[in-house]
């Protein structure tokens, strides 16, 4: 989906996979970021592949905010595909923006980080298992 973002009061028009995934996977011009939102609705850029770049604060526009999970004790499927790796368990705290499984789809591996922090209750996936969109993968205690 595209959005219109500013950074350093400068207009960019960018696609974004999956405005729900931690971290947010953006293209601008081809090349391809990772942000990590944070609650005062600006986010850290970690540019993917090596390319040096500084860490610049980015302000989302108010769509992009508005499809934020609030919540939720689970962590559900981005996307339909074969969990390849896991690499939490019952017990396991994670924090926000940790990655906690791979999903292969369509011969890319993605990995699928916590959208929140918190303690492992279940982990209703098992390496080699088939998972469709939105099927829960882990239960969050509390």
């Amino acid at each position: 989906m595209k959005y219109k973002l500013n950074v350093n009061n400068q207009s960019y028009e960018v696609e974004i996979e999956n405005i729900n995934a931690r971290p947010v996977v953006v293209t601008v011009d081809g090349q391809r970021f990772e942000i990590m939102p944070e609650a005062s609705n600006q986010a850290q850029i970690k540019v993917e592949a090596g390319v040096q770049a500084e860490t610049k604060p980015v302000t989302q526009s108010p769509a992009a905010v508005a499809n934020l999970p609030v919540g939720g004790n689970s962590l559900s499927a981005p996307l339909p595909g074969t969990i390849v790796e896991l690499f939490v368990k019952p017990g396991d705290t994670v924090a926000a923006g940790q990655v906690m499984l791979v999903i292969e789809a369509m011969k890319m591996k993605n990995s699928i980080r916590s959208t929140r922090g918190g303690t492992i209750e279940k982990v209703l996936v098992s390496q080699g298992q088939s998972v469709a969109h939105k099927q829960a993968l882990v239960e969050f205690a509390g």
